[in-house]
């Protein structure tokens, strides 16, 4: 993976870092793992806008992915690794012996004709999909599912990874991305590898317009507007605006919502580092 700066042609394209798309071998997905993706612009079921800065942007269809892994002791050959508009990771299809197709979401390091499975009596290799209780400790692992069964929904994007530091009983000890350590049950799957396109964080989009055409429309600082409209609004001339807080007076930066009876705490060893 390697990213390119454009030659700077434009004010736009000065600054501009783009993806190398080392990785991907081909620009066509597979037919019948599309399905359409209708776009709402922040509005609920009555047209009532419920989100703001959301908005136009280019059409995509949605790529079925499987975070899943449930074909269990079945070789797959990786085909293609491609590029999906809908995420920062890439994925990666790939064709079951008994013919079936599937997109995963690829590794860092997943090559096209390389043989992944999943289950708990398979290697520990890049790409390979295990239970916790099956992974050797220190192993970085991604695609982390946080209830058995219901698939991958812990370090999915570019670059994320986890580290498996411990087992105790039905419980794992896992480092999780933010900086978190927290406890997960043995009997969930992880795939071996850290996410693929790590140099997702590198890209610098150059002009507004790129924001735009992802569908994220302007965003007013809050700083700019009325007392009427935000906390932080009115004042003479250029005023700091006071403490940083959201819409509804929340303040932000460091004040902590999250509920101390929450029933997932007690399996949170450490918290996040701020």
């Amino acid at each position: 993976m390697s990213v390119r700066k454009l030659k700077p042609i434009s004010p736009a394209q000065r600054f501009r870092v783009v993806n190398g798309f080392d990785a991907i071998t081909t620009d066509k997905p597979e037919k019948s793992l599309l399905a359409p993706k209708k776009r709402r612009g922040g509005r609920n079921n009555t047209g009532k806008m419920t989100m703001r800065h959301i908005g136009g942007g280019h059409k995509k269809r949605y790529r079925l992915v499987d975070f899943k892994r449930n074909k269990f002791d079945v070789t797959a050959e990786v085909k293609t690794i491609e590029y999906d508009p809908n995420r920062t990771a890439f994925i990666a299809l790939v064709e079951y012996t008994d013919g079936e197709k599937r997109y995963i979401i690829a590794q860092n390091g997943l090559q096209v004709g390389q043989a992944v499975v999943s289950g708990a009596n398979v290697a520990p290799e890049v790409g390979n999909t295990l239970p916790l209780s099956a992974i050797p400790l220190g192993t970085i692992i991604s695609c982390i599912e946080l209830h058995p069964g219901r698939g991958a929904n812990i370090a999915r994007s570019a670059g994320a990874f986890a580290q498996l530091m411990a087992r105790d009983g039905k419980y794992a000890t896992v480092k999780l991305p933010s900086g978190e350590t927290r406890m997960i049950l043995v009997t969930c799957l992880a795939t071996i590898g850290a996410i693929s396109n790590s140099d997702h964080q590198l890209l610098v989009s150059g002009k507004a317009g790129r924001s735009r055409w992802l569908g994220r429309r302007p965003r007013t600082r809050p700083v700019a507007m009325n007392p009427v409209d935000h906390p932080m609004g009115g004042g003479e001339g250029r005023a700091s605006g006071g403490h940083p807080r959201n819409r509804n007076g929340v303040p932000a930066k460091g004040y902590r919502t999250r509920s101390k009876t929450k029933a997932s705490s007690k399996f949170i060893i450490e918290r996040r580092k701020k």
